[in-house]
Parts: C-alpha cells; structure tokens; sequence
C-alpha cells in the first residue's frame, strides 16, 4: 500500500498509519535547531518510506528520536534510523528483554505462550520481515522516569509518561506551540497476554489527562489525526461506557441497558458492543 503522508502543521510532518503490516503513525517534528522523529515505525522498510519523503520534501532528516512505548511496531524501525533515542525507563527494560533473540517462529510461539506478543503481532511481524527475519533491537540512549522537555528551536515538546492498560510505558508527546498531542497508543485496551481488555478508571484517567491538554489536534497512532471537536464526539459514548462500567462493574446486562438508554438505541453499535467485552475482562 502506497503510503499517506500529511503535513499537520508548518512544523510537523506525518506519514499515516497502514494496517497490513500494523505500521503506526511515524511523525518528523521540526524546530529551528533540530528535527526530533515520533516514533521509529515497526521495521527499516517502514522508516526508509519517511526518510525518503522528508528528503523530497527538502526537510532536514530527524536528529533524535522519542518513542511512545516499546511495541514493536514503534520500536523495531530504529535500526533504520540510527538516532540518539529518549524513552521512558520502562521500555528500555523491555527492549532489554528482546536483545538477542533469533526471531524464529519458535520464538515468536514462545513470546505469545509469555504474554509479550500476541497472534496478530506474530503474524504482523511475518508479513512485515519475511524469512529469515532479521530483526535487530536497539536500546535508548536517553531513559526518563516522569517526564522529559526537548526545546527544538522554537518547538518545545513535552514527553510525559502516563502508563496505561495498553502499555505500562506508555508516553504521550506534547508539541507544545502547535497544539498537538501525540497520544501513541496509551487509550488502547491491553493486547498482550490475555483478551483484550480496559480498567474504566484507567480509561478516564487517561481521558482525563488528554483533555487537559486542549490540543487543537489528537493522533493517536493506529487512527486519523482529530480536531479537539471531533476526538471528543468520538470518544463521548467510550467516556459514558466507562462511567457506567464504574457504576455496574461486571454487570453486562445492565451496561448494555445503561448503554442503549444513554443513546436511544435498540441495539448497540459493534464497536461498543466490543467496547462492553474489553470493559468486562477488565472488571474481571
């Protein structure tokens, strides 16, 4: 698939997500003094597609890299980049946990029998390398605990840590002047070692943290880049199934009563009814 790229802002190019291979938003940040990349794409293929843009484009190529968290996805494309990279504490740690491994599909079995990967991430990874995979972790260079503030020239981004039940690492990044929050993919359910599944408190704690922030614009990494207007539309009724998750716990019966209600509907909208089933395993 041919990929989509978008300039968001002056400062701010992106190249979109596709969904193939599960490669997420890639994003070239630019102050006066040095350009800082969001993420590293989730192979070298994947972050040859935006060095070579930014270089049709005549724009300087990243001087650093931050990453959100450390699925592979928005990790495995560092060696491509060869980047000084600053991330939180935690995903160096779990990057530390993969050096070394051969990538095999015994491997890949053995990751998913562990809770680290699960069967689409497996097969992502397939598409994505082929065989042999060859597939090379690299460590940040820079590790924060809370949160960490790189003035570009001009451009000053904030990453901060918010954890999550996607990723325990997970970060957002603030482009403070712009108005854009990068959310990475810390509103996500957790993927890995189990169903699929949300925390109501967490959800709207999170929720909570994103809108404080009153950026004019929301991306998260697997979506569409959104207006303050329109990120708070999409997640209204998520919002409202969470406070009533909060309220009636593990009740499906009744969220679903509360939910149909709230809405004036007959019957749920799929995405809800699989927002209900990520909130029930996570009231477990």
């Amino acid at each position: 698939m041919k990929p989509e790229f978008e300039q968001l802002s002056p400062h701010i190019l992106l190249m979109h997500a596709t969904h193939e291979t599960d490669r997420p938003i890639v994003a070239a940040i630019m102050g006066e003094r040095r350009t800082l990349l969001m993420d590293a794409g989730n192979s070298p293929a994947h972050a040859e597609l935006f060095r070579e843009e930014l270089s049709r484009r005549g724009y300087r190529q990243p001087d650093l890299l931050a990453l959100t968290h450390w699925h592979w996805d928005h990790s495995f494309g560092m060696p491509g980049w060869n980047l000084p990279a600053v991330a939180h504490s935690g995903t160096a740690g779990m990057l530390a946990q993969l050096a070394g491994l051969d990538w095999s599909d015994e491997c890949l079995d053995t990751l998913i029998a562990e809770g680290i990967l699960n069967k689409d991430s497996a097969e992502h990874i397939r598409k994505e390398y082929g065989d042999p995979k060859e597939i090379q972790i690299i460590q940040p260079d820079i590790a924060f605990s809370d949160q960490l503030v790189i003035d570009l020239g001009g451009i000053t981004c904030e990453l901060r840590h918010v954890g999550g039940d996607h990723a325990a690492d997970s970060c957002i990044l603030h482009v403070k002047e712009e108005g854009i929050l990068f959310l990475g993919d810390a509103l996500g359910p957790s993927v890995y070692g189990g169903p699929r599944r949300y925390s109501s408190s967490e959800f709207l704690r999170l929720l909570g943290i994103a809108y404080g922030y009153e950026a004019q614009w929301y991306v998260e990494s697997h979506d569409r880049p959104m207006s303050n207007q329109a990120f708070r539309a999409e997640l209204r009724s998520w919002e409202r199934l969470a406070r009533v998750v909060d309220v009636f716990g593990n009740d499906r019966e009744r969220v679903a009563l509360e939910m149909k209600g709230y809405l004036k509907l007959d019957q749920l909208p799929e995405d809800l009814l699989k927002g209900i089933e990520y909130f029930m395993a996570g009231a477990q």
